[in-house]
């Protein structure tokens, strides 16, 4: 397999940035918005968004949660592998509020989808939008587009896309692997 380097992590720390900063734009005091993090690796991405808009733009009221989707996808049953369920954490009312799921790659939207199944269960937010670090635009199957976009990646279907993370893979980095 042939791994290419879309993004190191100085462009990651840039692209970051820019996310961030297109939040702040649309959402400013954040006092209405929540951040909720994808299970599992949407969760790497929205505690660094969360950490840029606290220390740089000193956004203190900040709410934060991790959402788990593993029993709202469609394919759940479909495989042999044991499934095991991740964390969700949300101590806080999402009614009435914007919500901005986070998530590391946009593939086929499944995810997502799932998500928006799952956030029905805490609520009725006022919106629902989306975060993106890399988004396979021609690989969609559901009618799903992101709002804050890292990166387009542009990949034939047996592609694949891998977003390390240092918390996670002790480095930052984004492949495409043929």
């Amino acid at each position: 397999m042939k791994h290419k380097v879309l993004l190191d992590s100085q462009k990651i720390d840039i692209v970051l940035h820019r996310l961030a900063c297109q939040l702040l734009e649309k959402h400013i005091d954040f006092s209405n918005t929540v951040l909720l993090g994808l299970q599992p690796r949407g969760v790497y991405l929205s505690h660094r968004i969360e950490k840029i808009l606290k220390e740089k733009y000193g956004i203190s009221s900040l709410l934060h949660g991790k959402l788990d989707i593993t029993f709202f996808r469609d394919d759940f049953r479909r495989s042999d592998k044991i499934i095991t369920a991740q964390e969700t954490n949300l101590d806080f009312s999402i009614e009435n509020k914007s919500v901005v799921l986070i998530d590391d790659v946009l593939f086929t939207g499944r995810s997502v989808r799932a998500a928006l199944t799952a956030i029905d269960t805490f609520g009725r937010p006022k919106e629902v939008e989306l975060l993106i670090l890399i988004d396979r635009r021609f690989s969609r199957l559901f009618p799903i587009y992101p709002d804050y976009i890292g990166v387009h990646v542009d990949s034939i279907e047996n592609n694949k896309v891998k977003v390390e993370w240092k918390e996670n893979e002790q480095k930052d980095a984004v492949y495409l692997i043929e």
